[in-house]
């Protein structure tokens, strides 16, 4: 299989972090890109008409996109413990919890193209600041829940993990250290796991 990736997305990290947990990982060849909302990427709006990352191309060529769908589908091949729980009483929490993590990133991510990619005299601060607002909303969320965030290995751990990772990397000036004291707790125990260690962006 081939993952079609960015070494500093949040969402690609997620799928590796997730292939390395169930032993799925030495099967993934790792295609590096880079695409911006701006730049077309003919190989990824080929297999992704979105135009996003990560993209998985399957064993029979098929194409798997986002990565909540990627990493489903790598969690049916292995023979481990399933990171999508099947109990409807944990799957429904998890998969809350999955998704929050995931539009804290989106956010995130929207935010870093706004800052970056668009010329400065064209930046809507009004719009960095309503993404960061979720960010910060979903920051406290967490915070409040990190109970459910103990336990074992899921989905919603990896993808609150890659969140705060992406914060770590590209958002230091927001210092989210300081006010969320269990999400940090959390955080920095689950980032010694070797599936984090190896997937740490540059």
């Amino acid at each position: 299989m081939q993952l079609i990736y960015a070494p500093a997305s949040p969402f690609a990290r997620k799928v590796r972090v997730l292939a390395l947990e169930t032993g799925l990982g030495s099967r993934l060849e790792l295609v590096e890109t880079a695409v911006l909302p701006v730049t077309l990427n003919e190989r990824v709006n080929t297999a992704n008409p979105l135009g996003k990352i990560p993209v998985l191309m399957t064993d029979d060529g098929e194409a798997l996109f986002d990565s909540r769908v990627i990493c489903e589908y790598l969690d049916s091949l292995h023979d481990r413990s399933n990171l999508f729980p099947a109990d409807p009483a944990k799957r429904w929490k998890t998969l809350r919890l999955a998704a929050l993590a995931d539009g804290l990133m989106e956010a995130a991510v929207l935010t870093r193209y706004e800052q970056v990619a668009r010329p400065a005299e064209r930046r809507w601060e009004d719009w960095i600041d309503g993404q960061l607002g979720k960010v910060r909303r979903a920051l406290r969320a967490l915070e409040d829940d990190t109970e459910s965030l103990q336990g074992a290995l899921d989905i919603a751990q990896i993808g609150v993990a890659c969140a705060l990772g992406y914060l770590d990397f590209r958002f230091a000036e927001l210092n989210w250290r300081n006010e969320f004291p269990r999400l940090v707790a959390f955080q920095d125990e689950f980032s010694q796991r070797e599936s984090m260690r190896l997937t740490e962006p540059a």
